[in-house]
């Protein structure tokens, strides 16, 4: 199992640099991987370079960015150019992302968006591994400069049509807050889909939020960063199997976050999260192994642990060799 670390994931209201603290946590700790994500705050190859910049050897993967928002040579241009200014290989997630971030927040239509993602992901693909002195773009008159970025291309998907692009295209899929139940059944899919199209099958990530030992406020800050997957099919039911189906009711009846926050006890962290002790987050994360997960990309809660310290500390152990 691998073990990488996610420097931003979603929107909260941790300090604005907490992701450079916890990439020079990563970095210092002998985690090989950090991932820089994007959202309304953060410009994904922005904090990629910022990242690369702060630290001495971790390799970059920026994103998933949405596809419906950045044309191809945009993703592939910003990988090359993040990896020519720290040295080292870079990689990009594409997603679909949701109608509230792209049509909500950048004003772009969020139009079918497994067909956006396949197209974006072939383009990626290919613009990615071309080499200097070739067309920047097939019929362009202007030459590529840059390197490749030298990192794998990811795709994040949970349905089965971003799945199937997964297969036929990416280095490696990404999932994100599941359970080792959910992975079981989407690694069978993703096998079952690269068969299809003759690929060897990507490998399996995942991002999941994490707290050793955790604070109040650590668990609070995980289960904000969960309550708007009550309602979402495939989700609502591990809630449900988990006891906590009272929450799914209210989550459908149109409550606000802060209801659903409240009405969560802190326990519910364990059903997409790794929470407890040493020993209680290193058991699942064997459970996470044993379902076919090849990575876990820890989220670590900073609420109560400033920079994520105290869970990427107790983690960094288990990092590969």
């Amino acid at each position: 199992m691998d073990i990488s670390v996610v420097a931003a994931a979603r929107e909260d209201d941790s300090p604005l640099d907490e992701p450079l603290r916890v990439a020079a946590l990563a970095d210092r700790l002998g985690y090989r991987e950090v991932w820089a994500g994007e959202g309304p705050t953060w410009d994904a190859f922005v904090l990629a370079t910022a990242v690369g910049l702060a630290t001495v050897r971790v390799t970059l993967t920026a994103g998933p960015v949405p596809v419906s928002v950045r044309d191809p040579l945009t993703i592939a241009r910003g990988a090359a150019s993040v990896a020519a200014v720290i040295g080292r290989p870079v990689g990009v997630a594409l997603g679909t992302s949701s109608k509230r971030v792209v049509e909500g927040v950048h004003g772009r239509p969020r139009t079918r968006p497994a067909a956006a993602l396949a197209q974006s992901a072939e383009a990626v693909r290919g613009l990615m591994h071309g080499e200097p002195g070739e067309e920047i773009v097939p019929g362009s008159t202007f030459r590529r400069r840059q390197q490749p970025p030298g990192g794998p291309l990811t795709v994040a998907a949970f349905g089965d049509r971003a799945i199937a692009v997964a297969a036929a295209h990416a280095d490696r899929m990404l999932l994100d807050v599941v359970s080792p139940e959910q992975v079981r059944t989407l690694r069978a899919k993703l096998t079952a889909a690269a068969e299809l199209v003759g690929r060897t099958p990507p490998r399996l990530a995942a991002w999941l939020p994490a707290a050793v030992d955790p604070e109040p406020e650590s668990l609070r800050q995980i289960l904000r960063s969960v309550v708007g997957y009550l309602t979402v099919p495939g989700y609502s039911d591990v809630f449900t199997a988990a006891g906590f189906g009272e929450a799914v009711d209210l989550a459908r009846s149109d409550a606000t976050p802060d209801t659903l926050l409240a009405a969560l006890p802190p326990e519910a962290a364990n059903a997409l999260a790794l929470v407890g002790d040493a020993p209680t987050v290193r058991a699942r994360i064997d459970a996470y192994a044993t379902a076919g997960l090849d990575e876990i990309a820890v989220v670590p809660a900073t609420a109560g642990d400033p920079a994520g310290e105290r869970t990427l500390t107790a983690l960094a152990d288990l990092v590969s060799g």
